[in-house]
């Protein structure tokens, strides 16, 4: 506790902002598994389980071109604040009786859901920039990929927690217990973080939403085909494809996708390790285009075991776990890249530019997770992943290059 009490201002106030970000990734995987299982139980089509999570995109959309501006100009905490805030809000509407759930309806609490999920994502890796000199980029490299890893292993926690509240609480149970511990979480929130980190010293203009940077509008179009092509068969396609075809409960389901995401997380954390900083580098463009090539082959593979029937079961868990690893390393190096290349002075603004187009890139996937699932399969989600991360592995070739750096 004492060396807590001594650490500098700032930092109390960051690792404020990621313990509320951890709490709010459990609540967020929890609820995405809940709703994907309790309207597959009820019956829904896999496209309207992908329209459930429409408008969840397209405020995520939104909110992180406004959010960046937001924390810009008034301060991370209040853009954290604010999400736990509506968060809570978005929990409590799915409180409804369920006759009252009608798509209509869950799709307005998601689009709250969404807001909410990457005021949080903005604030959490926008602060970590303004802790960490600027020669010191290995060690910038490292804090994103431990941040980044932790969260989506909690996320995957998250996704288990779904299922197993799902089928222990039923699914208004399972929401009023993540009301409690949000609720809790947010109020100390209110108390504890006070100081305005990451506002910028010159006031942001909303002009200012768009990057005027080429590094960072390339990285965001490779991000935006990076996460396209997960989720256009993770999202929906694979839950209830592993649910309609091998006949997989709620629990395994919930197990199997959290385990998948926990081992993705803690893959992401030890990127560094597989990406050169050892030898002294950290990554550039070269390094993104070489990982996103070796992910390209991968969905494609597994497509080609579903055509031709090559132990199906088999094929797609371990297909998976591959994907899993390789897509975790690809992800860190363009979180790294993103708080690399932002300015210091109103980061928020280029990291929600770029979380932007990472939520357009979900956005798309989850469409066409249910879309192109329910007209033609599993096999062809993965032809379009495979394609989307081709065109992510040429938007690489156009960053910067890798560079030297003094390791410390």
């Amino acid at each position: 506790m004492d060396r807590l009490e001594a650490l500098p201002p700032q930092i109390k106030q960051y690792l404020i902002i990621t313990g509320n970000y951890w709490a709010f990734t459990l609540t967020d995987g929890a609820l995405r598994m809940l709703v994907v299982l309790y309207f597959h139980q009820l019956g829904y089509s896999p496209l309207s389980i992908a329209m459930l999570f429409l408008f969840y995109e397209i405020f995520g959309v939104i909110t992180n071109l406004v959010g960046g501006w937001l924390g810009a100009r008034f301060g991370l905490n209040k853009t954290m604040n604010i999400g736990l805030g509506l968060q809570i809000v978005s929990l409590a509407m799915l409180m409804a009786p369920a006759d009252a759930l009608t798509v209509i309806y869950v799709m307005a609490a998601q689009a709250l859901s969404g807001s909410a999920k990457d005021l949080n994502k903005m604030s959490a890796k926008s602060a970590i920039k303004l802790l960490v000199p600027k020669d010191a980029q290995g060690q910038l490299y490292k804090w994103v990929a431990i941040l980044t890893g932790s969260k989506n292993a909690l996320k995957g926690v998250g996704f288990f927690l779904g299922g197993v509240l799902l089928t222990l609480l039923e699914f208004h149970g399972a929401i009023l217990t993540m009301i409690g511990m949000l609720t809790t979480v947010w109020l100390f929130s209110l108390f504890a973080l006070k100081e305005d980190l990451g506002k910028a010293k010159n006031k942001a203009k909303f002009s200012e939403l768009f990057s005027k940077s080429k590094a960072i509008n390339v990285l965001s179009a490779a991000r935006l085909f990076l996460f396209g092509a997960r989720d256009v068969w993770f999202v929906v396609a694979l839950p209830v494809f592993l649910a309609a075809t091998f006949g997989w409960d709620h629990w395994w389901v919930g197990g199997f996708m959290a385990s998948w995401v926990i081992g993705y997380g803690i893959v992401q954390s030890f990127a560094p390790s597989f990406t050169g900083k050892k030898s002294g580098q950290v990554p550039g463009g070269h390094s993104a285009f070489l990982w996103a090539s070796y992910l390209t082959l991968l969905p494609a593979l597994i497509a080609l075991a579903l055509h031709f029937d090559f132990y199906i079961q088999a094929s797609i868990i371990v297909g998976l776990l591959i994907f899993g690893a390789v897509f975790a390393i690809n992800s860190s190096l363009h979180s790294y890249l993103i708080v690399s290349l932002a300015g210091n002075d109103g980061v928020s603004l280029d990291v929600g530019f770029y979380y932007m187009a990472n939520a357009m890139g979900r956005l798309i996937g989850t469409v066409l997770s249910g879309w192109v699932y329910q007209q033609y399969g599993l096999e062809a989600c993965l032809w379009i992943s495979s394609a989307f991360i081709a065109l992510a592995a040429l938007f690489s070739l156009a960053l910067p290059q890798q560079v030297e750096v003094t390791t410390k």
